[in-house]
């Protein structure tokens, strides 16, 4: 079993991943950006690396982060609004270059279910991507990039919506008028789901392929969102009933039946 790993980005699931690891034995490094957050990481026994990445250039210790790795987990989202945008694409193109410069054999890639379009139909591994969003255009893109290099093999697990710790959408939702396709079935998956299936992963070694990773019940965005409202005791969203909703079934059985999968943390 690979037991060196290096998470780049140690936020909201890369830290408590991180810490689960050690507790499993694993000798973990995680990267972050912020100066103050290198103490925190070095209090939980992660081997903290301040790194910053950018479309141009990669700053910090990247030699000292990637020595010595078994598996390189890429935990980066597109930040692709606001003035500080850049292209995500070229950043993992940097990172490809490293990861090969360092013998670094595995990659498990964090991607997005936004690689899909939404066009009603229920969706599978077998699908294809037909990204919407600049978004999920640019994270197939940078999938396909990790893929195609023959020098280690990538595994990617596109992630439905986060849910869990102090992240739900109905906080933001709470209030809100006139709120789209209110008969879409979500797809959603909690944090604690996220960093087992990550975990199986790496036990299991499933390298070289692709899991879509989403809890197996999709309620509609009313139905979920009007009962989460009553639940936190916050105002109900307001939906638009006029149109047609618009969406998309995504499918876990491959996680399911290839990693022998249960999930454990319903919405």
């Amino acid at each position: 079993m690979s037991k060196n790993i290096a998470i780049m980005g140690c936020g909201w699931l890369g830290f408590p991943l991180a810490v689960s690891l050690i507790e499993k034995g694993y000798i973990v490094k995680g990267s972050t950006t912020s100066a103050e957050k290198k103490e925190v990481l070095s209090e939980a026994r992660i081997q903290p690396y301040l790194i910053e990445l950018s479309s141009k250039a990669i700053k910090g210790d990247i030699d000292g982060f990637l020595s010595g790795t078994d598996v390189f987990i890429v935990n980066i989202p597109p930040k692709l609004r606001g003035i500080n945008s850049e292209n995500f694409v070229l950043k993992i193109l940097l990172l490809i270059e490293n990861i090969k410069n360092h013998n670094v054999k595995k990659v498990l890639f964090i991607s997005s279910t936004s690689v899909y379009t939404d066009d009603n139909s229920i969706v599978s591994e077998a699908t294809q991507p037909r990204p919407q969003t600049e978004s999920g255009k640019q994270l197939l893109e940078a999938e396909q990039k990790l893929q195609a290099c023959p020098e280690f093999e990538t595994t990617i697990i596109r992630f439905g919506g986060l849910i869990g710790g102090e992240r739900h959408p109905i906080y933001f939702l709470s209030g809100k008028k006139n709120i789209k396709n209110p008969n879409a079935p979500l797809n959603l998956i909690h944090r604690d789901d996220c960093m087992a299936i990550i975990e199986k992963i790496l036990a299991t070694e499933k390298w070289g392929t692709v899991f879509n990773a989403v809890y197996p019940d999709h309620p509609s965005k009313k139905e979920y969102y009007s009962r989460k409202a009553a639940e936190f005791k916050l105002t109900p969203p307001n939906f638009d009933e006029a149109t047609p909703s618009t969406g998309k079934t995504i499918s876990s059985d491959k996680l399911i039946r290839e990693l022998n999968y249960r999930f454990t943390t319903a919405l």
